[in-house]
C-alpha cells in the first residue's frame, strides 16, 4: 500500500539543495545575557527570590498550623471546663432542693 503523494514529497525533499542554517548575528548572545542579567534574573537574584518565596510559604504554613492548633485546643477545652453561670445555677438548685 503505497502513497503516491508521500513518495513524491520524499523525492522532492531528497533533491533539495543543502543550505546552511542561518546563524545568529554577531554579539546577539551577549546582548541577550546582558538583558537577562539587567532584569534581575542572575544567579544571586534568582536564589534570593526563591528563598523569599520559600520563607513566605513557610510562614503561611506556620500561621495556619498555629491557628488550627489553637482552634483544636479551644474545642477540646470547652466541654471539660464548667461555665461560671452553670456553676452558680447548680449551687442555687442545690440550695433550693434542700
Amino acid at each position: 500500500m503505497k502513497d503516491a503523494g508521500l513518495e513524491r514529497l520524499l523525492k522532492s525533499a531528497a533533491g533539495a539543495p543543502d543550505t546552511a542554517p542561518a546563524e545568529m548575528p554577531f554579539g546577539f548572545d551577549t546582548r541577550v545575557i546582558a538583558l537577562w542579567r539587567s532584569k534581575g534574573n542572575g544567579t544571586v537574584a534568582g536564589l534570593s527570590r526563591l528563598l523569599r518565596r520559600v520563607t513566605l510559604v513557610a510562614a503561611a504554613v506556620i500561621v495556619m498550623a498555629t491557628a488550627a492548633a489553637y482552634f483544636e485546643l479551644n474545642q477540646n477545652r470547652e466541654p471539660n471546663e464548667m461555665n461560671e453561670y452553670a456553676l452558680a445555677d447548680a449551687a442555687i438548685q442545690d440550695e433550693l432542693g434542700q
